[in-house]
Formats: structure tokens, sequence, C-alpha cells
């Protein structure tokens, strides 16, 4: 089992910025990637940005330059760093970790984002 517990979520105006963590634990060894979703009432989740035990990271095309992914080995985290947010990136956003792309894995319970115009 891995717990995944998200933080830093909150209020911020357009044009502002936000990090949010992810602390992992448990068994970590079988995690190769993390990665960060987001979801809105009555919308799928979807895929904001992740990032592989090599480094290797991808980004959904909304995010358009504004956004970084990083992970902090030593301390098991993972970070979203937004820049530039929009209104439209109100939502919230779950933490995920899984053995390869493509497979569920795990869940972190979520942090709201909100974006005031």
């Amino acid at each position: 089992q891995v717990q995944l517990v998200e933080s830093g979520g909150g209020l911020v105006q357009a044009g502002g910025s936000l990090t949010l963590s992810c602390a992992a634990s448990g068994s970590i060894s079988s995690i190769n990637v993390m990665g960060w979703y987001r979801q809105t009432p009555g919308k799928q989740r979807e895929l904001v940005a992740r990032i592989t035990n090599i480094g290797s990271t991808n980004y959904a095309t909304f995010v358009n330059g504004r956004f970084t992914i990083s992970r902090d080995n030593a301390k098991k985290t993972v970070y979203l760093q937004m820049n530039s947010l929009k209104p439209e990136d109100t939502a919230n956003y779950y933490c995920n970790a899984a053995s390869r792309i493509g497979l569920n894995g795990y869940w972190g319970q979520g942090t709201l984002v909100t974006v005031s115009s």
C-alpha cells in the first residue's frame, strides 16, 4: 500500500501562484511514476502533469508552460508549481502514484484550488 497526502491548495487571484505538495509513504519502492490530476464537478478527472523516477515529465496541453512538476526523492515528495493561474484552473487536484504509466495506482484525498477572477 502507498499513502499520498496532498497539501498546498487554497484560494488565489487570477495571475497568482500556488505550489502543491504530495508526500508519499508506504510501499513506495513499487512506484515509478507520480502525477497530478484535476477534476471539476460533472467532468472526468484529467491529467495535469506527471514525472517518472528518471525525471521524464509530461504535461497536459492546457498547462502551456505555466506549471512545473518536480520531485524530491529524499523527501519522497512531488511538487506542482503553478504560475499564471486562471479561473479555469479551479478544481480539486489529486496526487497519483503508480508502478507505470497507464495503471490506476494510488490516489490522494485531493486538495482544492480556487482561482478568483
